[in-house]
């Protein structure tokens, strides 16, 4: 049998109808990326037994989503009109903790990625695109789904590191002055403010935001990065070779 990956669900309310969802990309980069099979964790009040679940599935996935983490959780106050979701807020920081407790190989996408980072402490911005030297890091909402996701700046890896070592080396997608580099998408208005007590920066935008992170303490396979890796994996080599190390460590 594969390994079980769980991906955490977003709750979606349309029409007054709530529905629990994870976008097919994962879906498909988790089972053809990783060789896992993908099971989906719906977003329950209360939310589910974090022990319970663990003892049922080999890794987790969580994904990106179309809202914030609630500024709250990070001792903030939301500005108006900003999407939130804080079923899943309740669901995934919690069991994010547990699964790092646990050792269970864990992987973190976009909002998985910022959640990891206020589940461990830390805090964000919500708008990164304000600072006086920083890139915009939106996707054109009114562009086609390949120009969005398409590849937008380069990241600069920290030598030493999880995904240096998932990437190899020398590196084998370019790089000049000593920087290795890759070029990722960027789909994003939050990030990083400050990192959390313990995470290791893999990777920053060329404006400093940091990209990719580790728990170098972690028992387990620990990796979280802010662009969307799983969106047409098989076509990139960085993408594969991150799926591919997640599917190693959910192999043992």
């Amino acid at each position: 049998m594969p390994p079980v990956v769980g991906i955490v669900c977003d709750l979606e309310t349309k029409d007054g109808m709530h529905s629990h969802r994870a976008g097919a990309e994962y879906v498909r980069a988790i089972r053809e990326g990783a060789g896992a099979l993908p099971l989906l964790i719906p977003v329950t009040q209360p939310p589910p037994e974090a022990d319970a679940l663990l003892a049922r599935v080999d890794g987790l996935l969580f994904p990106g989503a179309p809202s914030n983490v609630a500024p709250a959780r990070y001792g903030a106050a939301a500005r108006p009109g900003m999407a939130l979701d804080e079923a899943r807020d309740a669901s995934s920081l919690d069991l994010l903790r547990a699964a790092i407790a646990r050792g269970t190989p864990t992987l973190c996408i976009c909002r998985g990625f910022q959640e990891l980072n206020v589940a461990l402490g830390g805090t964000l911005n919500p708008h990164v695109h304000e600072g006086p030297l920083a890139l915009d890091h939106r996707e054109d909402e009114n562009a086609p789904l390949e120009t969005q996701y398409g590849l937008a700046h380069k990241v600069a890896i920290v030598p030493g590191g999880l995904l240096a070592g998932l990437l190899g080396s020398p590196p084998p997608y370019g790089g000049k002055e000593n920087k290795y580099e890759i070029m990722v998408n960027s789909l994003h208005h939050q990030g990083i403010a400050r990192l959390a007590p313990g995470l290791f920066a893999e990777a920053h935008a060329p404006d400093g935001l940091i990209e990719a992170v580790s728990l170098p303490e972690a028992r387990g396979f620990l990796l979280g990065v802010q662009w969307h890796p799983e969106w047409a994996f098989a076509e990139d080599a960085v993408s594969r070779a991150i799926f591919a190390g997640f599917g190693a460590a959910l192999a043992g």
